[in-house]
């Protein structure tokens, strides 16, 4: 893959989006491993440059078509200017972070970027601003044509997929289905030998209740739904493990036997994940037919202006998704080119087929002519 596009959205202005985008967009190198193309307005960016006090040069567009490869690129969304007021919940920063997110997520689907990634929003502004979703992923599966995607957390040794996303704990049990939990292993699989090179991912299920349920003794989720589904996975040759125990499954260590491991709800999952990876973690969104990541925080209004965010994980949202779009390309083009060559073989051999048949008709009418 040449350079990939990357697209960014700002996130809430009034928060730290903008601060550790352009700390990691500030670092000569990056334009080494892609293009970066910001969806929001000069104007609004230029505040915030001011404030974070990088020094480096961009290039102002207005279409994700006529981008240079070779700029640091701000795709202007709009023109009006923007009331910024940092660190707080307003209407207008869960409505700017909306025009970003809508204005990207066309041109993802119009495959004029090659990845997206998301700066945090502030769940209250954009409820605020008329959205209607939970959060980025429910919008991008919806927006991308999918039934069900995965929320993903990855970091260096940890990866973290979820059954329920963003629901009250009192919703949750309702959710937790059989056909749930093996649809979000197979994209969990899938996704693991696709977007992160792994050949034979081995998976493990966390239980949903305290002890998995401890034999049925603290409810029957765990031995009615979740043991179940684990069962047809391992009869249809996936190597999938579990319901463990989530308190003792990390507290012993060992998730650092699997590749991954899927929680039944959010707490469940990310409690362990920010605690052993916040900071060098990333959200990525398995399943959907474009690459979305996003830095394992969010708005953080209370440190919104003062220049102390740190960048680490935007930046590493920033290069997993140049990684994973390589990664995605690199697999289905690897197995295009084997099917052409398979397609080819064959081909030949209906030709040496056709010919030997031409062969043995002229010898036949040779002998018929003698």
């Amino acid at each position: 893959m040449d350079k990939p596009k990357i697209g960014i959205t700002i996130g809430d202005i009034n928060g730290i989006g903008l601060e550790v985008i352009l700390k990691t967009l500030a670092i000569p190198q990056i334009i080494n491993f892609c293009t970066p193309v910001v969806y929001g307005s000069t104007k609004v960016i230029s505040y915030h440059k001011n404030i974070v006090g990088v020094d480096f040069h961009f290039n102002s567009i207005q279409r994700a078509e006529r981008m240079p490869t070779d700029k640091i690129n701000i795709l202007n969304c709009w023109q009006e200017n923007v009331n910024i007021t940092l660190g707080k919940v307003t209407e207008l920063g869960g409505q700017y972070a909306l025009k970003s997110l809508e204005c990207a997520t066309k041109d993802l689907k119009q495959g004029l970027i090659d990845a997206l990634v998301t700066a945090p929003i502030h769940k209250e502004a954009m409820k605020m601003a008329g959205f209607p979703y939970p959060g980025h992923t429910e919008y991008l599966t919806k927006e991308l044509g999918v039934d069900e995607s995965l929320m993903f957390m990855v970091a260096d040794q940890l990866r973290v997929g979820l059954v329920t996303n963003h629901l009250p704990l009192k919703d949750v049990v309702g959710q937790i289905t059989k056909e749930r939990i093996l649809k979000k292993i197979q994209i969990m699989e899938t996704s693991l030998r696709v977007d992160f090179g792994v050949d034979r991912p081995t998976i493990a299920v966390l239980g949903l209740n305290p002890h998995a349920s401890d034999g049925g003794v603290i409810g029957d989720e765990d031995d009615r739904v979740i043991r179940p589904a684990v069962i047809e996975c391992k009869k249809n040759g996936l190597l999938v493990v579990g319901p463990f125990p989530a308190d003792g499954f990390f507290g012993s260590g060992a998730y650092k036997k699997f590749d991954a491991i899927l929680a039944m709800y959010h707490d469940q999952g990310l409690v362990p994940f920010k605690l052993l990876a916040f900071g060098g973690g990333i959200n990525f969104t398995a399943g959907l037919p474009g690459v979305r990541t996003s830095p394992d925080h969010g708005t953080a209004l209370d440190l919104a202006g003062k220049n102390e965010a740190d960048p680490d994980s935007f930046r590493e949202a920033l290069f997993a998704a140049i990684d994973i779009a390589r990664n995605r390309k690199d697999y289905y083009d690897s197995r295009a080119n084997a099917l052409t060559k398979r397609s080819k073989i064959a081909v030949e051999s209906e030709e040496e087929e056709e010919e030997i048949d031409d062969l043995v008709e002229e010898a036949e009418e040779d002998d018929e002519n003698e």
